[in-house]
């Protein structure tokens, strides 16, 4: 499996574990005002970059491209960041709501350098002995 692949599915299991706390944390003080941040930890962190790690996963070749790392990094921080100003903007701190927006913005860079991966040639895997039809 390609390394980025094992990158994606650990750093998925961050935030997995990061959004479960949050939504503990949620349920233990009885506040659930933080509940955008809890979402966006399960599916921006956890599923999506589980599914980057599979789509790489399925297609190493494109997962050794260089454009592969620079949109881990991209994705990965803007993520990051997000997360846990989101959570102190929904708890109070209405400071934190241009940091919620640049990272949201570098989220999206990574999204759409995602698909620039995507969609670019045909390098898709193909599993040995099984012929192509053209």
């Amino acid at each position: 499996m390609p390394r980025i692949a094992h990158l994606y599915f650990k750093t998925a299991i961050i935030f997995l574990i990061f959004g479960i706390s949050i939504g503990l944390h949620m349920s233990i003080s009885g506040n659930h005002a933080p509940t955008g941040a809890h979402a966006h930890a399960n599916l921006l962190g956890w599923v999506t970059m589980a599914l980057f790690g599979v789509y790489h996963a399925l297609n190493p070749r494109k997962a050794e491209k260089r454009l592969a790392m620079i949109q881990y990094v991209v994705y990965t921080f803007g993520v990051a960041v997000l997360i846990p100003s989101l959570y102190l903007m929904l708890s109070g701190n209405a400071a934190m709501e241009p940091i919620v927006a640049i990272s949201s913005l570098i989220a999206f860079a990574g999204v759409l350098m995602f698909a620039v991966i995507v969609f670019s040639g045909s390098e898709a895997a193909v599993p040995a002995g099984v012929s192509r039809v053209r």
